[in-house]
């Protein structure tokens, strides 16, 4: 069935709306769009300006999925693209026609193609469209199994002293999966996937049995991986607020220092769509960087 609907002025349609995309939980595609209409008031400054990379899984997250960089044909004229040149792209591109989320019915459109993730890199392009300098620095930390989210929490606080040390400002999410990202507001000191691994370098070295900064998975058992390399132009990170697909609708969430410093389970970091709901309405954006 295919449903008319307006937002904000623009006419869309949305289709098979009961489709369960997340079964365990018997999450359907109308509550994957309620909840990108109802967190985006959060969640479109972190996607504004920003050239959007999605997740696509039209079958649901037991099904195929792939990842969509260029906005196809049949996009809808008012959804704002931008062509930048990608070079080294696998499908031999020498440009690529990236969508823009910065309003409602765009995030709307993408909820209804079953875009579940929402990935964009650590920079913003200009009015005209040019790619701009980074703005965001990025630390992903991944857990190598038997560690969790708990040791992470440990890492994120020495980076957040470190970081602080150097006058950057740390603000801590969960990935939503497995991990977690620390972002700080980038001034363009000097390259930012340079600095990155230079702190993470010297974090492995001062906790070997803690910390690793390469990606060799046989060093990795135990310890938390800081992937510096997220800062790369042409890599994107899961943005704030986004879903992921997991099992259940967990979402990559922003956090309170409080709850980094006192996590003791898996458990205690991992929220889904309604739990994110409920803490927006209380704190509000906790990754707004103003």
């Amino acid at each position: 069935m295919k449903v008319p609907v307006k937002v904000d002025g623009r006419e869309l349609t949305l289709s098979n709306l009961d489709k369960v995309l997340y079964p365990e939980e018997g999450f359907a595609k109308a509550e994957v769009i309620d909840y990108y209409s109802r967190v985006a008031p959060v969640l479109l400054p972190h996607l504004a300006g920003r050239p959007l990379t999605v997740k696509r899984y039209p079958n649901g997250v037991e099904g195929a999925s792939f990842f969509e960089k260029n906005a196809p044909d049949h996009t809808p004229g008012w959804v704002r693209r931008v062509r930048l040149p990608v070079p080294g792209s696998t499908k031999d591109r020498e440009s690529i026609d990236f969508a823009v989320v910065d309003d409602l019915p765009t995030l709307v459109y993408y909820a209804n193609l079953a875009a579940l993730e929402l990935h964009v890199p650590q920079w913003r392009v200009s009015d005209d469209g040019e790619a701009l300098p980074p703005d965001t620095l990025v630390f992903d930390l991944d857990p190598g199994p038997p560690a969790t989210i708990v040791e992470c929490c440990r890492v994120a606080l020495m980076l957040r002293e470190v970081l602080a040390a150097d006058g950057l400002t740390a603000r801590p999410k969960t990935s939503g999966s497995k991990g977690m990202q620390l972002y700080a507001a980038w001034d363009g000191r000097e390259e930012p996937s340079a600095y990155a691994k230079r702190l993470a370098q010297a974090l492995a070295k001062e906790h070997p049995g803690e910390v690793v900064s390469v990606m060799a998975r046989k060093l990795r058992p135990g310890k938390v991986f800081i992937d510096w390399s997220q800062n790369n132009p042409a890599k994107t990170t899961v943005a704030p607020y986004s879903l992921r697909a997991r099992a259940r609708p967990t979402v990559s969430t922003p956090l309170l220092w409080k709850e980094v410093e006192t996590c003791e389970h898996a458990d205690d970091l991992v929220f889904t769509t309604a739990d994110v709901l409920a803490r927006v309405e209380k704190h509000g954006d906790l990754f707004d960087a103003a």
